[in-house]
C-alpha cells in the first residue's frame, strides 16, 4: 500500500519553461528514483527520498512525473528503453546471421551482469505480477522491432544453411534472457551452493561462453 506520506499534494502544473531544463529535471528525478527503488523495492520505496536524492521537491516531481506509482512505471518504461536501445546500437541487420546471433547473446548477458538494478526492478515486478507493465503501451511496442530484428537474423541464417528453420523469435527471445536472468539475478545463492565465486571475472567469462554455445548449438542446422 502507498504510504499516507507519499500522497500527492494538491499539485499546481510547472510553470512554463525552457524544455532543456524540464527534461533534465525529469531526468534527475528518474535517475533518484531508480536508484531509491533499485535499493528499497517498491513497496520500500518513498516519495519523499526521491525528493531528497534528487534535490527537487515532492510538488515538481508529482507535476513532472506523477505519484509513486507512475514513478516506478517511468523507471521501468525507461530501463527497458535504454535495454532496447542499445540493442538496436549494435546494428545487427549489417552482420552474418552467426555474428549477429552471437553479439546479441553476448549484449544480453552483459547487460544483465552490468545492471543489477535492472535485475532489482524485474525481479520486483514480477513480485506484483506485472500489474505495472501491464499498463505499458511503450514497453510492449519496444519489443516489436526486437522481434523484426531478431526474425530477419533467424531467416537470413536460415536462407543460408546455417540456422535450423521454424524457430519462433519470441520463444528464442525469452531462453536468451532467461540464461542471462537467472545467473545474475541468483549469482550469490548459486556461489554458495556450489562453493564457488561465480560473480569472479573469469567466472563470468566462463558462464558468457557457456551461453553463447547453448543458444548457437541449439540454433545451428543439423
Amino acid at each position: 500500500m502507498t504510504s499516507l506520506l507519499d500522497t500527492p499534494p494538491d499539485v499546481a502544473s510547472p510553470e512554463p519553461e525552457a524544455p532543456q531544463r524540464h527534461a533534465a529535471q525529469r531526468g534527475r528525478i528518474l535517475d533518484a528514483a531508480l536508484a531509491e527503488f533499485a535499493e528499497r523495492g517498491f513497496a520500500g520505496a518513498r516519495v519523499d527520498a526521491i525528493a531528497e536524492r534528487s534535490g527537487i521537491n515532492k510538488r515538481l516531481i508529482y507535476a513532472y512525473v506523477g505519484n509513486k506509482e507512475a514513478l516506478w512505471l517511468a523507471v521501468l518504461e525507461r530501463v527497458y528503453e535504454e535495454m532496447r536501445l542499445k540493442e538496436r546500437a549494435l546494428d545487427l541487420m549489417r552482420l552474418e546471421p552467426e555474428d549477429g546471433m552471437v553479439a546479441l547473446v553476448r549484449f544480453n548477458f552483459r547487460y544483465h551482469a552490468d545492471h543489477p538494478e535492472f535485475l532489482a526492478l524485474l525481479n520486483d515486478e514480477n513480485l506484483q505480477r506485472g500489474r505495472n507493465l501491464q499498463r505499458s503501451t511503450r514497453v510492449r511496442e519496444m519489443y516489436s522491432p526486437l522481434l523484426a530484428m531478431l526474425g530477419d537474423l533467424l531467416a537470413r541464417g536460415e536462407a543460408k544453411g546455417v540456422f535450423r528453420p521454424g524457430v519462433d523469435p519470441m520463444q528464442l527471445y525469452i531462453s536468451i534472457a532467461a540464461l542471462s536472468y537467472f545467473y545474475c539475478s541468483n549469482i550469490h545463492t548459486l556461489s554458495a551452493i556450489f562453493g564457488r565465486p561465480l560473480a569472479a571475472p573469469d567466472e563470468m567469462r566462463t558462464r558468457e561462453q557457456h551461453v553463447v554455445a547453448v543458444v548457437m548449438g541449439y540454433l545451428r542446422a543439423a
